[in-house]
C-alpha cells in the first residue's frame, strides 16, 4: 500500500478531501506570502512528494524535498519524475544551513517521539534563512475533533490504540494518552504510527523556544477555531541566536 493510498487516494471521500485541503492550505500560504525573485522551498518530511507536486513547476521557485525513509523517498522520486528541477535528499547533511526561504513541515511532528521532535525543530531552524518563514501543519487530536476522529477510526479498526474507547475519551477530555506505541519506519527511524496521543499545545511550547509565531489557524474551517477543525497550522519566523 502506497502513502497516497492512505492519504489523497483513501477510499473515504471525506478523508481524501481533508488531505487535499491540507496541501491546498500550504500552497496558498506560499503563493500569498512569497516576494519577488527566486524562492527556495524545503519540504521537510516530504513523504511521497505530494506537496511539491501541487506547488508545480515555476522557474522562480526552487523545490527541495527531504525524506529519510527509503520507501517514501522512492515514491516521491516516481511521483515527481516529470517535475523539472526538484531536488530530493535523504540526509540533512546534503543541505546547506540557512539555505531556504520557506521550510514546510506537514503531517510530520505527530509521528515523532520526543527526541526526534526536538531534532526536527532544530533542523528546521538551522536550514531556514534569517528572514525566512516556516509553515508547520499538524492534526488536532483533542476535544471534539478527537471524538469525531475516534468514531471514524473505530469504524475501521476497533480496538487499536487509536480506536479504543478509553484512549478516545481521554483525548476528548483534553488529556492525550502519553504512552504511545513506537515503531521503526526504517532502520534507525523511530516514529509513532498513530496520531492519537499527539498534543499540538506541547509542540507549540517547544517551537516557541526557537520561533516566533506569526500566525496560527485551524483548518479546514478557520472561523470555527479549535471547535470542529481537524488541523492546526503555524506560520513561524526563526528567533536568531543571541551573539
Amino acid at each position: 500500500m502506497s502513502y497516497a493510498d492512505l492519504t489523497v487516494d483513501d477510499p473515504n471521500p471525506l478523508k481524501r478531501w481533508i488531505q487535499g485541503r491540507r496541501y491546498s492550505d500550504a500552497v496558498r500560504v506560499l503563493r500569498e506570502t512569497r516576494g519577488a525573485g527566486l524562492t527556495r522551498v524545503l519540504d521537510f518530511g516530504t513523504g511521497d512528494g505530494e506537496f511539491l507536486r501541487r506547488v508545480g513547476y515555476d522557474p522562480a521557485i526552487q523545490l527541495t524535498g527531504y525524506e529519510p525513509t527509503p520507501a517514501l523517498l522512492e515514491e516521491a522520486k516516481r511521483k515527481l519524475a516529470r517535475l523539472p528541477g526538484v531536488i530530493l535528499v535523504d540526509k540533512l547533511e546534503h543541505l546547506k544551513p540557512e539555505a531556504f526561504d520557506y521550510v514546510f513541515c506537514m503531517e510530520v511532528f505527530e509521528h515523532l517521539p520526543e527526541k526526534e521532535a526536538g531534532d526536527a525543530i532544530e533542523a528546521i531552524w538551522w536550514h531556514l534563512a534569517p528572514q525566512g518563514l516556516a509553515v508547520v501543519g499538524v492534526p488536532h487530536e483533542l476535544f471534539i475533533p478527537a471524538l469525531l476522529k475516534g468514531i471514524f477510526r473505530m469504524s475501521r479498526r476497533y480496538g487499536a490504540f487509536d480506536a479504543g474507547f478509553r484512549n478516545i475519551i481521554a483525548a476528548t477530555s483534553g488529556r492525550a494518552p502519553s504512552e504511545r506505541p513506537v515503531s521503526e519506519l526504517a532502520p534507525g527511524v523511530n516514529y509513532h504510527p498513530h496520531h492519537l496521543g499527539f498534543d499540538f499545545r506541547l509542540l507549540e511550547r517547544r517551537m516557541l523556544k526557537r520561533f516566533k509565531v506569526i500566525r496560527r489557524w485551524f483548518s479546514p474551517f478557520p472561523p470555527l477555531g479549535a471547535f470542529l477543525n481537524v488541523e492546526v497550522y503555524y506560520l513561524l519566523r526563526k528567533i536568531p541566536d543571541k551573539p
